[in-house]
């Protein structure tokens, strides 16, 4: 079977443990490599770019549905919740980390950077978080891969830099990092996730779903329920984030204005059956708290970059 992916390093990883997970299922697979509008488009915001974050997912999608290859492989967080019409998420590995980093050049954690430091982010998410809990911190987009990014760091362009601490997993990267508190720095719905689309009920489907981690996929439905009701798309200030314990799920969610300064947040407690409908009461709660509105101002000043752009 052709898995497509992306060629950066990150996203070749990958597709190679989902191709090496298969092959142990008895799957021939092999990598397929797809450059997408994101990958060549390096010196602008992902938001900034036609298709958003989506421009990573989409063009890999119209490969899918025209059969040059059998299965996609995806960092979760970058699939819109509303798909084209006959793809399905089909599975999700087990999830490595959800946690955000800080690398420094010197070791420090950002709150003991200096006034005025800059913070390079590519993510609308973490920059209205940086500008909320540090506010004496500035920050400044930053592209590329992960080498990439370390080198500009290195040559002094940034002080710090945040990245998703399961992309450094998946690299085999041993950096000494500030590891974020979740409940502070809420992460992205499903960071840290690995996930396969295929067409429905194909051979590829049945055989990627062999591989679904139940665990992670009942973590990441919820948050994706959680996004999918606020219509928080893939450029809004916005985490969510499900941790099973037992038989419930502690789950937190936040919506931050673009400059950090406003903020709403819920956390709770919910059980892990009929978490679907306890996500979506969760969602209106954030929804009536203020989410709302503030994933609508986000959007408007971000130029009406919508869900469909990102698909």
């Amino acid at each position: 079977m052709r898995v497509g992916t992306r060629g950066s390093k990150l996203a070749m990883a990958q597709a190679e443990k989902v191709c090496r997970l298969l092959k142990e299922a008895g799957v021939d697979a092999e990598p397929a490599t797809i450059k997408t509008s994101g990958d060549i488009q390096v010196d602008r915001p992902l938001h900034a770019i036609k298709g958003g974050f989506g421009a990573f997912v989409r063009e890999i999608d119209d490969h899918l549905i025209k059969g040059d290859i059998d299965l996609a492989v995806h960092s979760l967080k970058d699939v819109p919740t509303k798909r084209p019409e006959g793809l399905v998420l089909a599975a999700v590995l087990p999830r490595e980390s959800a946690l955000d980093v800080v690398i420094t050049r010197d070791g420090r954690k950002l709150s003991e950077l200096g006034e005025g430091s800059i913070v390079g982010t590519s993510s609308t998410r973490r920059s209205a978080q940086i500008k909320r809990h540090y506010p004496h911190l500035l920050t400044k987009n930053i592209r590329g891969n992960v080498d990439t990014r370390l080198r500009k760091l290195n040559e002094g362009e940034y002080d710090a830099i945040m990245l998703a601490e399961a992309g450094l997993i998946r690299l085999d990267m041993s950096i000494p990092v500030e590891r974020l508190d979740p409940y502070t720095f809420v992460p992205s719905a499903n960071q840290g996730v690995i996930a396969i689309v295929t067409k429905k009920d194909t051979d590829a489907f049945f055989a990627a779903r062999k591989l679904n981690h139940m665990e992670t996929w009942i973590e990441t439905q919820v948050e994706r329920i959680i996004i999918s009701r606020l219509e928080g798309g893939c450029v809004v200030p916005m985490g969510a984030y499900a941790c099973m314990v037992g038989d419930e799920l502690d789950v937190i969610c936040e919506v931050l204005s673009l400059d950090g300064s406003q903020q709403v947040r819920v956390r709770d407690t919910i059980p892990v059956e009929g978490y679907e409908e306890h996500a979506a009461r969760i969602a209106e709660r954030l929804s009536l708290a203020g989410g709302k509105a503030l994933v609508d101002a986000a959007k408007k000043e971000l130029r009406g970059v919508t869900d469909e752009q990102c698909n």
